[in-house]
């Protein structure tokens, strides 16, 4: 929720925001993004194939958004990112509860 709530705030400041600030929230979910999917795809991780799969499938396609975002940067763009983010997050913690 932190990465989606950044990404937010640079979204809705947009014009306001700087360079570096836009770059900052974008490698705090690309690392975010990297533990995820690398923990998560591990042999170590107990998770079924098929969402390991999806997972990295998912982190694949961040990571690209993310370079895309990077080489058009626009504040649309930035609501994929979001979405996914708090959908992740909704599903971990519905399945912690």
């Amino acid at each position: 929720m932190k990465a989606a709530a950044r990404l937010q705030l640079i979204k809705d400041e947009w014009e306001e925001s700087s360079f570096a600030e836009k770059d900052e929230a974008l490698a705090y979910n690309r690392k975010l993004w990297t533990i995820l999917a690398t923990s998560a795809t591990s042999a170590e991780s107990q998770l079924p194939q098929d969402i390991k799969n999806n997972l990295a499938s998912l982190g694949v396609f961040v990571f690209k958004h993310t370079m895309a975002i990077m080489i058009d940067p626009v504040p649309e763009k930035l609501a994929t990112l979001i979405s996914i983010n708090r959908n992740i997050a909704e599903g971990l913690r519905a399945q912690a509860e």
